[in-house]
This record gives structure tokens, sequence and C-alpha cells, in this order.
């Protein structure tokens, strides 16, 4: 029933989309961005001549105020997010009814278009000449009108002969026509009904506990869950009819998922939007209770979208794929296990817990340093307590999601789209050279009073740490530049932040490419390492 879960999910999609389009902080980020864009303007209308040069700085200093305002609004809608991943969910009925993918036979009336009227027969009186009256009838008058009659009444014919053809052809074309009609509206009828048997198959199938129907229908629950773009949505589940025991390995998101960036603010004296960094501390403390509220949204709308009474207990591995800094090894660690029964878990008032809590609770293993990638033992064993006949991997993102995933990219795409990002926001790029850690543009800012040189860096190995920002230093002081620019697909560690000491470097880490993708080249970009492992 791949068909329904793509409906499901596309569906699902769309409302949240609207959902967040009309929510107010939206709108909020919306005004600042606005604001930005009408300072920038009037800043670039305003006149170069000496006497008006003070009103231009005095512009250009509020658009990039407006800028950071801007960033900060960003900086605090995802925070939002993650903060209501769990919240969000309750008031959604997790159930799905399948009776809705059912269609109704709605039979088109058969339209004949232009055959389905008859041509208008050619009638004598039209033909017929004038009898000669007077003079005319004396002067032989009545030979020359019983000759113009003949001539009229075989012209007549010939006519009359031609609509006999025409109307012949019509109605065969007619009758053609409404014989497709009808062996198109059988095919139709056919397989429409096809179809709502096939959903009622997979709906008794679902009640009757087949196990691959029951995977597949929690699959397409867990596929109408929607998380924040960056969120991987990978799954396997498997099924123990025998238990009434559903088993799930879920792919969490990474830690750049957290922001690193607290605040942002306009540095006038460097001409620069300077990042204060968010605290180590808080950031393993963010990414603990994300984890908890994934695992506790994931149960939940498992248990409310059975209402069959299909599943007694939840087992819950939560790994992620992601890149170990000390070794660079791909890796994907266990960092929460829990197993929940039905009854337990329902008696549980979500709102009100602490995600964390309610997991120690239900006596689930969770990592408290996932920062490091410390695993936890799992609860089950999915290549042994699984049966691989009731067993599915489902990659909600990678089977409908159309958005370019930057991890996937190959060399030359991503590095044609840095430098078309770049290009677009106002920089003349130069041409590019391959590094050992990633791609290195010397580029030129056009403004005549804040621009000049800029270097630029892009890389898709580990998150970058202090070196990487020391290299970016090195090469702006060797290129008399006046800014560096840092990309990181895979995050930027803290101590990167710390290495910046007042230098002219800005940092930009994965999700803040995604979002000045979208912002500058309306291009919806993901970031999704479930499917391979990150290439350098």
């Amino acid at each position: 029933m791949g068909i329904i879960r793509d409906m499901q999910r596309a569906q699902a999609t769309q409302n949240a989309a609207e959902q967040r389009a009309n929510n107010a902080a939206a709108q909020q980020r919306e005004l600042i961005r606005r604001n930005a864009d009408l300072a920038i303007h009037a800043a670039q209308e305003a006149a170069s001549d000496v006497e008006r040069q003070r009103e231009r700085q005095r512009l250009y200093v509020e658009a990039r105020t407006a800028d950071a305002a801007a960033a900060n609004a960003d900086v605090r809608a995802r925070i939002s997010d993650l903060d209501t991943l769990l919240l969000s969910t309750l008031d959604v009925d997790d159930h799905i009814d399948l009776d809705q993918f059912k269609k109704p036979l709605t039979v088109p009336p058969f339209d004949p278009g232009p055959l389905g009227r008859p041509l208008p027969e050619p009638a004598w009186q039209s033909y017929v000449p004038p009898q000669p009256r007077g003079v005319g009838k004396i002067l032989g008058g009545d030979r020359l009108h019983q000759q113009q009659t003949a001539n009229a009444r075989n012209a007549y014919e010939q006519a009359r002969a031609r609509w006999v053809a025409a109307e012949e052809r019509r109605q065969r074309q007619l009758t053609q026509r409404k014989q497709a009609y009808e062996e198109s509206l059988h095919a139709h009828a056919t397989k429409l009904t096809a179809y709502n048997a096939e959903v009622d198959r997979f709906a008794a199938a679902v009640a009757g506990a087949d196990p691959a129907s029951v995977v597949e229908y929690f699959a397409m629950v867990l596929g109408n869950s929607v998380y924040p773009d960056d969120f991987p949505q990978h799954f396997r589940l498997a099924y123990l009819p025998k238990q009434k025991h559903l088993l799930i390995e879920y792919h969490l998101p990474p830690i750049e998922v957290i922001p690193v960036v607290r605040e942002y603010r306009f540095d006038r004296v460097r001409d620069d939007l300077a990042a204060v960094p968010r605290d180590e501390g808080e950031i393993r403390n963010r990414y603990v209770d994300v984890i908890a509220r994934v695992t506790l949204r994931t149960i939940h709308e498992i248990i409310e979208a059975d209402r069959g009474g299909l599943v007694r207990q939840v087992s819950f591995n939560g790994i992620v794929d992601t890149i170990d800094r000390r070794t660079g090894r791909f890796v994907r660690p266990c960092l929460v296990s829990v197993q929940a029964d039905r009854d337990t878990f329902a008696a549980i008032k979500l709102r009100r817990v602490d995600p964390v809590a309610c997991l120690k609770h239900l006596q689930g293993a969770l990592s408290t340093t996932p920062d490091e990638l410390t695993a936890v033992p799992p609860k089950i064993d999915f290549e042994v307590d699984a049966d691989r006949d009731y067993t599915e991997e489902f990659n909600v993102l990678a089977e409908i999601d159309a958005r370019p995933n930057l991890v996937t990219l190959t060399d030359e795409q991503w590095e044609q789209q840095i430098a078309d990002l770049f290009g677009v926001m106002g920089l003349a790029m130069g041409d590019s050279s391959r590094t050992a850690v990633g791609i290195r543009w010397t580029a030129t800012d056009p403004r005549p009073i804040f621009g000049g040189t800029v270097v630029l860096h892009a890389i898709r190995g580990g998150a970058a740490g202090s070196g990487a920002v020391h290299a970016l230093a090195g090469a702006v002081a060797a290129a008399g530049a006046s800014k560096g620019i840092l990309v990181s697909l895979n995050g930027i560690d803290p101590e990167a932040y710390d290495a910046l000491a007042g230098r002219p470097l800005e940092l930009i880490d994965g999700p803040g490419l995604v979002t000045l993708l979208a912002s500058h080249c309306r291009i919806k970009a993901r970031i999704d390492r479930a499917t391979t492992a990150t290439p350098r």
C-alpha cells in the first residue's frame, strides 16, 4: 500500500506547511525579514555623494541590525520547534482511517461535443428560383425559369447528397466516441473497483493482525508524523503477532539539529554578524531532551493509532548515523532504548511530563553524553529478536522527498551549489581550488565601504574544529582579505567559536546553510545522512 502511504504523507506535509505559515512566530520572522530587506533597499538607494554618505551608512547599519534580528528570529523558531516536538503531536489524531482512501465512482457525463449536433439539412426552398413576372414572363421567362429550376434541383440534390454523407459520417464518429466513452468508463470503474478492493483487503489484513500489513500500517502512522526538515525519518519496524509486540529501530537526528549559536549581534567595527556560541553543556542537555521527545512521540503515535488492540508492547531503539569526530569514521550508536507496555504508557500524562524523567520512569536507557556518541545497551537486538519475515525498513524522506540532499551531492554539484549561493548573495566568486579539507574560493565583495576580498572555505567532512578556523584565518591573512567564511555541512565544534577571537570570520553550519539556500536561492535542501556515509 505504498501509494496510500505516500498520499497520507503528502497530505500531512501540506497540512504542517500551512500550519507553520499561519503560525504567529512565522509571521513575525517574515515581518523581521521584510524590514531587513527594506532597510537594505533603502541603503542601496541612498545617494553616494559626500553630503549623504552619513545617511547611507546609517541606513546600512540599520539593515545589518535587521539582518541580526532576522537571524535571531530563526534561531528562536528553531529552538521552539525542538521544544514542542512532543506537544505538537498530542493535538493530532494519529489513527488513520483507511476508508478515507477509498475513491467514489464518479461518472462524468458523455460529452459528444460538435458530433452531438446534427448538421442542418438543405432546404429546397433555399434553392427555388423566383417566378418570372411582367415583361420577363412575356419574353420567354417561363422557359428560362424551367431551366433555372432544373439547375437548382440539381444543386439541391448534390447538396443533400453531401449532407446525407456528412450525417452518416457524423453518426459513425458519434457511435465510435460513445463506444470509446463506454470502454473508458468500464476501464476506470474496473481500476477503481480493484483499488477500493485493495484498500478493503489491506484494512481487513490490518484488523486481522497480518504481520506484514500491521508493519505497513504503522509505517504510515510514523510517516504521517511531520518533523523539521533536517530530521531523517528513517526507521525499521518488526511485528511479533503472538506477543503483540512492535519493535522500532528509529534513526535519530544528529546533534547538529541544536543551533550552536545562541545569538547574533551586529559588530559595527568588523561590519559582521558576530555569533555568540551556545554553551556546550546546554547543547548536550538540549540534545538529550530532543532524543527523549522523539522517543516518547514515536511510542505515543503508535499506541494512539492502534484502535484495534494490535500492540500490547512497544520496544524502541534510537540510533544515530553520524561521524565520530575522534576517528573520522561513520558510526551508528544506540543512544536510547526503552520497552513500554501499552497500559503503562497510556496512563502517562505526556503534556505534563519531563521527557527525560519520563524515560527513566519507563526504565529506559538514555545516553547522558550523546554528544560524545556514548551508546547504551539496546533493550532489543533487531537482528536476533525480530522475525525477518515481518521486518521492513522505511525511509520516508528518501521515498517521497524531491529536495536535494546536500550529503549525497557529487563534489562538482556541491561546489556549484556553494558558488551559486554566495553569488546570489552578492559576492563575485573567483576560481575554486581543492584543499586537503574541502574547497576554497577567493571572492570579492563589491560594496564600496565594507567590501573587499573574501576567502570562503566549504567542507563536508567531520564537524569543523579550531583547526579549520585557524586555517581560514591564515588564508585570509595571506590573501589580504577583509573577511573569511567557513561553511561546514557536518556542524561546528564549540571550540571553533572560541578560536574566532575577534577575527573577521563567519561560521555557517549545515542547518544555517539550508536556511540560506531557502532564503536566497529558493532551494529547499535537506541533510539526510542515513542513506550513505558523508563524503569529504
